[in-house]
């Protein structure tokens, strides 16, 4: 029996919008944002944020409270409860950052369902501020990828949750699901036998189709929470489905 590790992206993957941007429209940070926007890197950008509502007098209750109110497709929850419950490792590789996407995962009763989130750590200091650093940091331990962002490297997180995955009667098959060029990156890196999901019309399904000799993973396209959750069961069950005909089990 293979054991099968499904790695999400979050924002226009797990949720249908951009968490950062959520907060920034409601609470009425974007006129700064996009005057920052031109000088700064976006992970930065997403810090001085945070900074501006704690000069606000904002707390970081409030900007949980904002995170609750962001949409998720019930489509997208049943998709996440279903594969957990078949026994799937779910994992999140995000660039977005640990206490917004924990605040919604936790909200909608997800939390439990994933094993490990990596993504641009968070902390919350004496004073109450929330700060935001980068999951590589450029200056002292910078990835060197090309395809990625300075402050994260996808396709190096996935090399690392490999290297660590082990199974002992089989061998370990991927998913992954993304809209990003960020995604592209470990879409490059997964194998034949696993399975990489872009987002339709989207920028990771475009620089797919622009490079298909250069992935080695089965495409399956979504655009809706609908569609998500019945290609990525299809794909759990087809796996289960391969190793009964290969066991000989009924």
């Amino acid at each position: 029996m293979a054991r099968i590790v499904v790695l999400f992206d979050f924002d226009r993957t797990i949720i249908d919008g951009d968490s950062d941007s959520w907060v920034v429209t409601e609470m009425g940070l974007t006129p700064l944002f996009d005057r920052l926007l031109s000088t700064l890197p976006w992970n930065s950008v997403m810090d001085r944020m945070m900074k501006e509502l704690h000069s606000q007098g904002r707390t970081v209750e409030d900007i949980a409270m904002c995170l609750k109110r962001a949409p998720l497709d019930p489509q997208i929850i049943s998709a996440i409860n279903s594969a957990h419950a078949l026994g799937c490792d779910l994992r999140v590789i995000s660039d977005a950052n640990q206490f917004f996407i924990e605040t919604i995962l936790e909200h909608h009763g997800l939390l439990g369902c994933f094993s490990q989130i990596s993504t641009n750590p968070t902390l919350v200091d004496e004073e109450g501020r929330l700060s935001i650093q980068p999951y590589h940091d450029p200056r002292s331990s910078p990835h060197g990828c090309r395809l990625c962002h300075a402050n994260m490297c996808k396709g190096l997180v996935f090399e690392h949750i490999r290297s660590r995955s082990s199974f002992e009667n089989g061998k370990v098959r991927y998913i992954y699901l993304g809209d990003g060029n960020g995604d592209f990156c470990p879409t490059l890196k997964l194998g034949e036998s696993d399975f990489v999901m872009p987002r339709k019309n989207y920028p990771l399904n475009a620089r797919i189709c622009s490079n298909p000799a250069l992935v080695k993973a089965e495409v399956h396209e979504w655009s809706d929470g609908e569609e998500l959750k019945k290609i990525l069961l299809h794909l759990i069950n087809t796996i289960f489905g391969e190793d009964n005909n290969k066991t000989g089990n009924p």
